[in-house]
């Protein structure tokens, strides 16, 4: 027999053992440790030590599962009423259906007696702030489709898919940026610059990245005096270690309203992977959802391919 008590602050090498157990996926991050789980989740100023859940069996960690929340609309409180379960493991070899629907109900009794009136399953902007860096990509996609303990807890709980959301990557030794008129006039309107680290805008921003290495490219556009567009990256550490490779996740691409699809979106990347590269970054992943059939096709454009997937 099992049961389920609050995180303690003995447990992270248990918790690490658990993870390591699991089977290889691309998306998880292996071999994690205590100070990685320390690094990505328990340092978080938000984390709550009751929505951590450990299973024991003979006082020993087999299984646990993390519920957590998102930011208010202007990201400077936490907001209860949405509630996510972000990632549930149990020991490789246990009796996972059992005990991983124990885990799941024990999460959503936490998450409703918080406050919360609805339930998600993966953690997904803005229910982003644990795990990236150790889980996902890019970006937190949801429930990897890989992640066969929760997704089998989740059909069992009767939740149902909303989308799902495409993991692309991209090849800089291969990708060669578009040349054409139209670019060449957005060079010569527009000044590019950059900026590393900026300051978080909010408390929730700090929470997701006050701790991860950010890249801010803009166009400023010279008759207008305004920036029009950006992209912004990060380090992926310490998950692109584990592939072999120095790798940067693009997390967000913005143009203006008036100026889109007009080719701003194009420059701006081709001329990011132009710094990227001479930096000795490797790979870019990027996501997009699944309904995004245009977001898709741009970055197939520059030679991303589909790699993975989350629900």
């Amino acid at each position: 027999m099992y049961r389920l008590r609050a995180f303690r602050n003995t447990d992270p090498p248990h918790l690490a053992a658990i993870w390591r157990s699991q089977p290889p996926q691309r998306g998880v991050l292996q071999p994690i440790s205590a100070p990685l789980l320390e690094y990505g989740v328990f340092s978080k100023m938000h984390f709550d030590r009751e929505g951590f859940i450990v299973a024991t069996q003979d006082d020993v960690p087999v299984g646990f599962v993390h519920a957590g929340f998102g930011p208010s609309e202007d990201g400077n409180t936490l907001d209860t009423t949405l509630g996510t379960t972000h990632v549930l493991m149990v020991q490789n070899g246990d009796d996972h259906e059992s005990l991983a629907d124990d885990l799941l109900s024990a999460s959503e009794q936490y998450l409703r007696g918080r406050g919360a009136s609805v339930l998600y399953a993966g953690g997904i902007n803005p229910l982003n702030s644990f795990y990236l860096g150790l889980y996902g990509g890019s970006e937190i996609p949801g429930v990897l489709q890989s992640d066969l303990v929760l997704q089998g807890a989740c059909t069992r709980a009767g939740y149902r898919e909303l989308d799902q959301v495409r993991i692309m990557q991209c090849d800089l030794a291969r990708v060669r940026p578009p040349v054409s008129r139209e670019l060449r006039m957005i060079k010569r309107t527009t000044k590019k610059k950059k900026k590393i680290d900026p300051a978080p805008k909010t408390w929730w921003e700090a929470c997701v990245w006050g701790s991860l290495q950010r890249d801010v490219f803009t166009l400023f556009d010279k008759a207008q005096n305004r920036v029009v567009a950006s992209a912004s990256f990060w380090d992926m550490q310490p998950l692109s270690a584990c592939w072999g490779m120095c790798a940067a996740g693009l997390f967000e691409l913005y143009v203006d309203s008036p100026l889109r699809r007009r080719g701003y979106a194009s420059y701006l990347l081709g001329e990011s992977i132009r710094i990227l590269r001479r930096r000795g970054v490797a790979t870019i992943e990027a996501q997009t959802m699944g309904v995004n059939e245009a977001a898709r096709a741009f970055y197939t454009k520059f030679g991303f391919t589909e790699i993975d997937h989350g629900i």
